[in-house]
């Protein structure tokens, strides 16, 4: 990913730096994400593959700090600072927001090149092993979370599960559901890459060449 500014350091950063680097941190310094860095970030959602191309990911970006406040609050945050631990959402500077909407999909699918036996050969939803929206919207998280590391910033995620009322909150449509809260910023001083809390799996045991199990 050339041009960022890569991992809270002034330089370009790999794509295999940026992956490897990539770290989940809820500690922020309060000073605001420039905006064309923050745009960049928000629009590497739209980045990310989409079954159909059926481009049904929303992007909300919320800096204004009433705003950042009443997700945070939403999601607990002053029970989690009476326990002992900082701030974490209402002190992160930028909170990006991804949606999806199923409907859109079912949409898509529903047209002439994607119906009927000209259309795909995997079918339409109703056909598919797994809700493919879910996935999309997956990939344009990781999107964003690698577009914040190159451009030298902090990132971390928080389930929709943890902030009931989102979507209202938001004003999103009725068709669309958030998958979480993405927090972005400049990592508070002293704050380190580290490594993660668990160690990696080793890859012998998660990778395997052309089938799992042998063949008997």
């Amino acid at each position: 990913m050339p041009g960022g500014r890569g991992r809270w350091h002034n330089r370009p950063v790999e794509f295999s730096d940026a992956l490897s680097q990539r770290r989940m941190v809820r500690s922020y310094a309060s000073e605001p994400v420039d905006e064309p860095s923050l745009r960049r970030v928000a629009a590497a959602a739209l980045r990310a593959p989409s079954a159909g191309d059926s481009q049904a990911i929303g992007v909300v970006v919320v800096t204004d700090p009433t705003a950042r406040r009443d997700i945070a609050r939403l999601a607990g945050e002053d029970e989690y600072v009476s326990k002992g631990f900082d701030p974490w959402i209402s002190r992160a500077p930028a909170h990006i927001i991804i949606s999806v909407s199923e409907q859109i999909y079912r949409d898509r699918y529903s047209e002439p090149d994607k119906s009927g036996a000209g259309g795909s050969a995997g079918g339409g939803p109703a056909d598919w092993p797994v809700p493919y929206w879910w996935v999309d919207a997956g990939a344009a998280m990781m999107a964003v979370l690698l577009a914040a590391v190159d451009e030298g910033l902090a990132a971390g995620f928080l389930g929709a599960h943890s902030t009931p009322g989102l979507a209202d909150l938001l004003g999103l449509p009725e068709h669309r559901a958030p998958i979480g809260v993405i927090t972005v910023g400049r990592p508070a001083e002293g704050t380190q890459p580290g490594r993660p809390s668990r160690p990696r799996k080793a890859l012998a045991d998660v990778v395997r060449r052309d089938r799992w199990e042998p063949a008997d």
